[in-house]
């Protein structure tokens, strides 16, 4: 089963330690810049291993702006190894639920690197929608709440 559990000293290894291929390392910040920067911001960054039982599979960090009731997908990769199995979708469902269930938010944000095709798939196929803006090269996308 996939969950997600916070960053902690327990698991702290494991998802830095998480590798994608080349060409996708393009597309996502490394871990430890993530977890340098949830440091930066606590009052909104909330990084989380994710995990295939008891197994770190993946990571994710959501920007938990509930002032702005917006939140955000900041990062998100699951480890080479573990991909094609539908384990990024089962990820994405688990924190958009989260998200959802905690009824602080209007809507879901994303960006996504041009070319991670593989990316706006899955996102697309969850509802995001592109907005049309650009933030910093990547290509926004929303998925409304409401």
């Amino acid at each position: 089963m996939i969950t997600l559990k916070k960053v902690d000293e327990d698991n702290f290894r494991k998802v830095v330690g998480i590798k994608l291929n080349e060409e996708q390392s393009k597309f996502v910040a490394t871990n430890v810049y993530s977890i340098a920067q949830a440091w930066i911001y606590p009052e909104v960054a909330r990084p989380f291993a994710i995990y295939n039982d008891e197994e770190v599979i993946g990571f994710m960090m959501i920007d938990w702006d509930e002032k702005e009731r917006e939140a955000g997908i900041w990062r998100f990769m699951i480890a080479e190894e573990h991909q094609n199995k539908g384990y990024g979708r089962r990820a994405m469902e688990c924190a958009l639920n989260t998200i959802k269930e905690s009824n602080k938010f209007d809507y879901v944000y994303l960006d996504y690197v041009p070319g991670n095709d593989a990316g706006k798939h899955l996102y697309e196929s969850l509802g995001f929608k592109e907005t049309g803006e650009i933030e910093e090269g990547e290509i926004v996308m929303k998925l409304d709440l409401a």
